[in-house]
């Protein structure tokens, strides 16, 4: 309820502004006059006539006649809904006096797109061609195209990667009118790139109209049939399973699916020791260098959309035209960037300048896809890190040292590991080192006494066990040295 209305409440006041009169809607009994004395007849009346009938004593009243009532209390409500109301008309006077002030708004821009005329239809696309040396913040673009197979199945831990032909990729990327899932979201434009020679083809498709989804997606399907595989940043969960349903729904035969790399998983094990996310505009800010200046928030592109389907201005979707290219330009600058530092561990040093953080993370992702020569390069060139990434690189030495057969550096790495661990981490390690010690270096004592360190590493009854079997191995080696020496001693002389 409004407050003109509240006030019309509190005041009694009717419709239109006129007071509300009270309106009998029964019948009242009217009292009768207390008895008089006969007035005598006035000069109007003749006398001898009878004197006009008297009323009867119940009537139907429709409304009081207007009696002074007695004034009632006033409500403080009143007086404070007046005063709200007041300020509201000024604040309304204030706002159309700026409105007046501003200055006609532009009418609607043309679309940022062309269309073009395919044998499926009109499409509206937006196009750009990039030349060989463009980069994306510190990396070329076209580093994409000197990737060698086998190392992008590695770093994907994908071995169907490893026999691709990347001078055929497709990168692909989607903005959507949101994140409802199913049917209620709708790519209204998909971002494509391909490589022609060293150069990068941009290719946007944009959906003019929602319904007219048919002809973008046969153009989809056609561009797909002739790539090798899908390049995409949480492809695998959201945008090709977004285009298969739409491919499903407007009745368009699905393509067949295509080795699919996608560079979020990747993101994810190399760099997940940064600690600050992997966000794709984070990625391109901290490992590639570049920031985006005026670039459109992710969360308000389907309100632009449905901003230009209601009539809008097409040019305010010119960011989302850019936002979308710029993310298909890191997909090609950031696989090139991550193989090329991949590929520095194939036995050759590691550079100096790399980030340990980062190195550690490559170092995990060799180990995980058996390449362990090159998992124990990123190590120990991740040993150089301070803190709890120098101590993880240290523990990861350790047990590639442990796998290569070098207890000795095995442990060397677990005692510098040592020097930042606490709580639970360091007894872990303890009982790595009573391990080694025990049953490769054979150092009983070294054993011991790493194992009563580690009770917080394992169930008190299996510490309790290695305690005993450790105390007994010793006492047992012990006795054996005390026969030595008693056998071993000479005979004394006259015997």
């Amino acid at each position: 309820m409004d407050l003109k209305r509240k006030l019309a409440r509190l005041t009694g006041v009717g419709p239109g502004g006129k007071p509300a009169g009270r309106v009998a809607t029964v019948m009242e009994p009217v009292p009768a006059p207390p008895a008089e004395p006969v007035a005598p007849a006035d000069a109007g009346t003749p006398a001898g006539e009878a004197s006009p009938p008297l009323p009867s004593p119940t009537v139907v009243t429709e409304a009081r006649p207007a009696t002074p009532e007695p004034p009632r209390p006033q409500d403080p409500r009143i007086e404070s809904l007046r005063r709200m109301l007041a300020d509201w008309s000024e604040r309304q006077e204030q706002t159309s006096a700026r409105r007046g002030a501003t200055p006609a708004r532009a009418r609607p821009g043309p679309l940022p797109v062309v269309p073009q005329d395919t044998r499926h239809g009109t499409v509206h696309v937006s196009e750009r061609i990039l030349s060989p040396d463009h980069h994306h913040g510190t990396a070329p673009v076209a580093g994409a195209l000197d990737v060698e197979g086998t190392l992008v199945a590695r770093l994907a831990l994908h071995e169907d990667l490893a026999g691709v032909d990347y001078q055929r990729m497709l990168f692909l990327d989607t903005e959507t009118t949101g994140l409802a899932g199913g049917t209620g979201t709708v790519p209204f434009l998909v971002g494509l790139a391909w490589f022609e020679g060293r150069s990068l083809r941009v290719h946007q498709l944009f959906l003019r109209k929602l319904g007219e989804e048919a002809p973008m997606l046969r153009v989809l399907a056609e561009r797909m049939a002739a790539s090798s595989c899908l390049v995409t940043f949480n492809g695998k969960s959201f945008d090709w399973p977004l285009l298969r349903t739409r491919f499903v729904l407007n009745r368009v035969k699905t393509p067949s699916e295509l080795p699919h790399l996608d560079l979020l998983h990747c993101a994810r094990r190399v760099f997940k020791h940064r600690g600050a996310g992997t966000r794709l505009v984070h990625m391109e800010e901290h490992v590639l260098g570049h920031r985006r200046v005026d670039d459109v928030d992710g969360s308000l592109i389907p309100d632009l959309y449905f901003r230009y389907l209601r009539g809008g201005d097409g040019s305010a979707l010119t960011p989302v035209l850019e936002h979308n290219a710029n993310d298909l330009l890191l997909l090609a600058a950031l696989l090139g960037e991550m193989v090329r530092r991949f590929r520095a561990g194939d036995g050759t040093a590691v550079p100096g300048d790399e980030d340990p953080r980062d190195l550690l993370g490559f170092a995990g992702v060799a180990l995980r896809a058996g390449d362990h020569a090159r998992a124990r390069a990123f190590a120990h060139a991740a040993t150089r890190g301070t803190g709890v990434v120098g101590m993880e690189a240290h523990a990861l030495a350790s047990r590639l040292a442990r796998m290569a057969g070098e207890p000795q550096a095995a442990a060397e790495h677990l005692h510098q590991a040592l020097r930042t661990a606490r709580g639970v981490q360091a007894a872990t390690m303890h009982l790595e080192l009573a391990k080694l010690y025990e049953h490769s270096i054979k150092d009983l004592p070294g054993a011991l006494r790493h194992a009563r360190l580690s009770s917080a590493a394992e169930a008190p009854e299996d510490h309790q066990r290695r305690i005993l079997r450790i105390e007994g191995r010793l006492d047992r080696s012990s006795r054996a040295r005390s026969l030595d020496l008693v056998e071993a001693r000479p005979p004394r002389s006259g015997a």
